[in-house]
């Protein structure tokens, strides 16, 4: 016997488990099935009563065949007499032996009375019917259609049964990038998303065989349309999957947006070159002077702070430095804007860095759009990364780097997501375990980065994420090496906890409607709602604490990123004192 065998005993004890469980029933005197050519009619007004409430009926049983009639009417009470005795005549035919006439009687009972059974019986009798047609049908076509439809039920019930232990539900297509490149049993070709047609052949074939057949064509047909239109099926998700890839593939080969770069922008000195950040902040003071002392230090010629909620102390602490300039957000500032605040505080962000990019076109060359809790990170002179940026190119894209929460003091590890490190995204799993797969690349917060867009471009917009021209994402943009956005999104448990109900109802944790699949939205909203605390802090300690075990499987995957930041410091040189 080989060790590889699924089935221990081979094919062999396969037969034997098949031929135990297929023993006859055996009948007490007076017990048998109804004659052949019974009066069927009646019974489809006869109703099934509850068993347990008639002593003919109840326990002790007599027989196997007494022990099965009281369980098959148990569960069919109240449906007709007919859909009972499709119920016992199925039991029979599945057995190694039965009465002679019970084939003939089951294929009379379809052929006389297929609609009555087909509007009472549910789903799971319909394919028991129709999997005893692949063995007893009176034709060939209700035995190949019924032989066909078994294998492929019983295969949907095996991977469907399988696939629960994914932590997917049946009607939750598998995310795109999850894909392994792997070789299928056998040796077969993965299906194509796009171009495959295997399973509008398989669909077609079965629903033309049947169509020759007037007794079993309702029957399979009808479970076929069940089939095409339950949302829960591997057709469906497949379906699921195609649109999103097409949509992906029609996204990249959609015109290009080019944002037209001024001639005199083309060609930037690094020593000359300008650049500065626009950030709408609400935030305790000693926050907004780390932000800003650090960016200065870099190297930033003006930093534009719109303070969202106005704090005149800031202002004064913060305007003691010439580069920094400050604009409270109070009324007569919208008053002014011609715009009433608008509610969320995204809108408000990218309406108040549109204004800035427009402002500073003869002041800046670049200009960055960043939150306080974001901190740029170079391997040189900021100014010298920017300068090499393409001429052509409206944008430079930083992709971002999440901090590692720190107990004790300002995060120095960083992680960085899966695609930045060109790991699969399954291997996720081996880094977050339990919740890896649910965050896109292991991150809690944004994974687009933020962007430096080239000022003086006419009809454009800064947006949180990317740069617009005419409305639509400027596609002339670039990546530069040895950049990257270090993001204290959740430094501490203190901070992830305390900032969590507004992130999830009006920040980085709301559901997406372009993501059905369960994310980070859904996934935070069920570990407070059912296992309050302890369960966020287990989610917390996983994904996000700074730990030597998640330090060394981010290092082994090359996702890990260290940068000392002493901030307080900074402030001290930047602003002769702390806040």
């Amino acid at each position: 016997m080989s060790s590889d065998q699924t089935y221990p005993g081979g094919i062999k004890a396969v037969l034997s488990q098949y031929e135990g469980r297929r023993d006859a029933f055996d009948y007490a005197p007076g017990e048998a099935l109804p004659d052949a050519d019974i009066d069927l009619t009646p019974l489809s007004g006869e109703i099934v009563a509850d068993p347990d409430l008639d002593p003919a009926e109840a326990a002790p049983f007599r027989s196997s065949y007494h022990r099965k009639r009281h369980a098959l009417r148990k569960e069919l009470t109240g449906l007709s007499e007919l859909c009972y005795l499709n119920a016992m005549l199925i039991s029979h035919l599945r057995k190694r032996s039965f009465p002679a006439h019970a084939p003939a009687l089951f294929n009379r009972l379809w052929a006389e009375h297929g609609d009555h059974l087909r509007s009472h019986l549910d789903q799971r009798w319909q394919v028991s019917a129709i999997t005893t047609f692949g063995d007893h049908g009176a034709t060939a076509a209700q035995r190949s259609v019924g032989l066909a439809l078994t294998a492929l039920f019983g295969m949907m019930k095996l991977y469907e049964s399988e696939r629960l232990y994914s932590g997917h539900t049946p009607d939750r297509a598998f995310a795109l990038d999850g894909k392994q490149r792997a070789v299928l049993p056998l040796d077969m070709d993965s299906y194509s998303l796009t171009g495959g047609g295997l399973d509008v052949n398989l669909i077609a074939r079965l629903w033309q065989e049947a169509a020759g057949d007037t007794v079993i064509a309702p029957l399979a047909h009808g479970l076929i349309e069940d089939l095409t239109t339950d949302p829960r099926t591997v057709f469906k998700r497949l379906r699921t999957m195609k649109s999103r890839k097409e949509r992906l593939q029609k996204d990249k080969v959609k015109p290009s947006n080019i944002a037209p770069v001024p001639h005199d922008r083309l060609h930037l000195d690094s020593e000359t070159l300008r650049w500065g950040l626009v950030s709408t902040i609400k935030a305790p003071l000693p926050q907004i002077a780390r932000f800003a002392a650090h960016h200065i230090e870099m190297g930033a010629s003006l930093i534009q702070i719109y303070l969202d909620q106005p704090d005149h102390q800031a202002e004064e602490f913060l305007t003691r430095h010439p580069a920094i300039r400050i604009t409270q957000c109070d009324d007569v500032y919208w008053q002014d804007t011609g715009k009433p605040r608008m509610a969320a505080h995204q809108q408000r962000q990218a309406h108040n860095a549109t204004r800035s990019l427009r402002a500073l076109e003869h002041s800046l060359d670049w200009l960055g759009h960043i939150d306080v809790d974001e901190f740029i990170l170079s391997d040189g002179r900021l100014s010298d990364r920017l300068a090499t940026v393409p001429p052509a190119c409206a944008l430079a894209r930083i992709p971002p780097a999440e901090a590692l929460a720190s107990e004790d003091g300002t995060p120095c590890h960083f992680k960085l997501t899966h695609k930045q490190a060109g790991v699969p995204k399954a291997q996720l799993q081996d880094i977050y375990p339990t919740f890896g797969m649910h965050l896109y690349g292991g991150f809690l917060s944004h994974t687009s980065g933020k962007v430096f867009a080239r000022t003086g471009i006419p009809d454009t917009r800064l947006g949180i994420h990317t740069l617009k021209y005419r409305g639509a994402d400027a596609t002339n943009r670039i990546k530069p090496d040895g950049l990257y956005l270090a993001h204290m999104h959740a430094p501490s448990w203190d901070h992830f906890r305390n900032h969590l109900e507004f992130r999830r109802s009006k920040g980085s944790y709301r559901a997406r409607s372009e993501r059905p699949e369960l994310g980070q939205a859904e996934l935070l909203g069920f570990l407070a709602d059912e296992e309050g605390d302890e369960g966020l802090r287990a989610f917390f300690d996983e994904v996000c604490a700074d730990t030597p075990e998640l330090r060394k499987k981010l290092g082994q995957h090359k996702m890990l990123l260290r940068c000392e930041l002493d901030l307080d410091a900074a402030v001290s040189r930047v602003f002769g004192t702390a806040p």
